[in-house]
């Protein structure tokens, strides 16, 4: 990784981090303002206080701490400090069991709200996305037993209507979770109209963590491209072998190429010695010697000679469809699509409690800066999309019955209103331990896998 792509990496996730931090503050301290309870201060991050400003009429503290990874609202409380006679009233621990359960669930739920509001205007705005045109099955396959050929165009998942291909993946994907069949509605390039029947039951434990979409036998559909060279890398070892742009490759080292992604398969399994490629300029024929440079990127060693396709335009505008919706019809999108996410983010959860998801599923804080910087170099869509994904994750996990998660604290609550009164401080306290342990834990997977993956590539 390059310094500058590092330095973008570490910007987006920076920004990513403040945006759901902040967000998820101030949901509560904005909840906490409108039931009346002083806030005393409002943090981004933990620890050392850098930076400290106080603002408003309760002279709130609004701070940057040291450990980003976080933040916190500190609102008046008996329990933590002495409190004025005058202001009791205003203190957190005075409030009612619906004002504290109101405060602490503002935070998660103004996460959903953030994921809502970014696919809204997603949705609204519009994007250039692939169509849902099926490749060649793979053999052996779900996907080939049931019939699915190459140029078929998806309609329809057991009757839900998919415009693209990210909808189709998710379609899929929900349905390999519940293991129950995919009814898929194609249609073909003679305008024919098929119905293919998928099975999922059968996806074996491994094949659940890789790609299901692959794992099914799905692909999708590649467009003939003519094994014509569109660009050369300057001193790179094509250029220096003489090949131009717009020469056609006819053959390496006597094997026939009739699409590019033979050539780009050839040369990648190239990293020993030098290829003989024939082409065509010009009407003529020539063979140039080449030896490809031998390139390692994430962990993965392939040849490389610097060259790029001729792109077909016509064939690319094909593979494409602009949706966008209207106002009334985005808002109900992104509302199913935020609850969707949530609810497979808990099956998924689920799913590895039971034993039946590797815990290596779990993503730490490198990972999630790797995917900010991916997601913000690939464009303001895909990054608003990245954080609307890891907005509804955030929302999810301060949900769970875990104290010292807003989840927890719902959680004693709940059990305040059941037994009818407040849990005694010892069982709050060992609460808080096991807590604690338990994100400890969660911590600690999180980073190994980090360090696995960086490791493994």
């Amino acid at each position: 990784m390059t310094a500058s792509s590092m330095l973008s990496t570490f910007a987006a996730f920076a920004l990513a981090l403040g945006v759901l931090i902040v967000v998820h503050e101030y949901g509560h301290y904005l909840a906490a303002r409108l039931c009346g309870v002083k806030v005393l201060r409002f943090s981004v991050g933990f620890g050392r206080v850098l930076w400290l400003r106080r603002f408003g009429r309760d002279q709130t503290e609004w701070a940057i701490a040291a450990f980003p990874l976080g933040g916190y609202v500190k609102m008046l409380d008996e329990r933590e400090g002495e409190v004025l006679p005058t202001e009791a009233h205003r203190s957190f621990n005075h409030q009612s069991l619906g004002r504290r359960s109101i405060i602490v669930a503002a935070g998660p739920f103004a996460n959903f709200l953030l994921a809502i509001v970014l696919y809204w205007a997603l949705f609204i705005h519009g994007a250039t996305e692939l169509r849902p045109v099926l490749g060649a099955p793979l053999a052996d396959s779900p996907a080939a037993h049931a019939g699915v050929m190459a140029g078929e165009v998806v309609r329809s998942v057991s009757g839900k209507p998919v415009a693209t291909w990210s909808e189709l993946r998710w379609e899929i994907m929900q349905h390999a979770l519940d293991r129950t069949p995919l009814a898929l509605e194609v249609i073909n390039e003679r305008n024919e109209i098929s119905l293919r029947e998928v099975a999922t039951a059968g996806l074996a434990a491994s094949e659940m963590e890789s790609d299901m979409v692959k794992s099914l036998g799905f692909s999708l559909f590649r467009p003939h491209l003519k094994p014509v060279i569109g660009s050369i890398s300057p001193d790179s070892p094509a250029a220096r072998a003489g090949i131009q742009i717009g020469d056609e490759v006819t053959a390496i080292n006597g094997q026939p190429m009739t699409a590019w992604q033979d050539v780009a398969s050839r040369i990648r399994q190239t990293m020993e010695g030098a290829l003989t490629i024939s082409l065509l300029r010009d009407g003529r024929t020539l063979e140039l010697a080449v030896t490809p440079a031998v390139v390692e990127e994430q962990g993965r060693r392939f040849g490389r000679i610097g060259i790029g396709v001729h792109e077909d335009q016509a064939a690319f505008d094909a593979m494409m469809i602009k949706v966008s919706y209207g106002p009334i019809d985005a808002a109900g999108r992104s509302l199913r699509l935020t609850w969707e996410t949530s609810v497979l983010t808990l099956r998924m959860m689920g799913r590895m409690l039971m034993g039946e998801l590797s815990w290596k599923n779990i993503s730490g804080p490198v990972t999630i800066a790797d995917y900010a910087g991916q997601s913000a170099r690939m464009g303001s869509d895909h990054f608003l999309r990245f954080l609307a994904l890891i907005s509804i994750s955030l929302g999810v996990l301060n949900l769970l019955p875990i104290p010292v998660l807003d989840g927890g604290h719902l959680l004693y609550y709940f059990a305040e209103f059941v037994r009818g009164g407040p849990l005694s401080e010892r069982v709050m306290e060992i609460g808080q331990q096991i807590g604690l342990s338990l994100l400890s834990l969660l911590m600690i997977f999180a980073l190994y896998n980090d360090i696995n993956r960086l490791i493994s590539g």
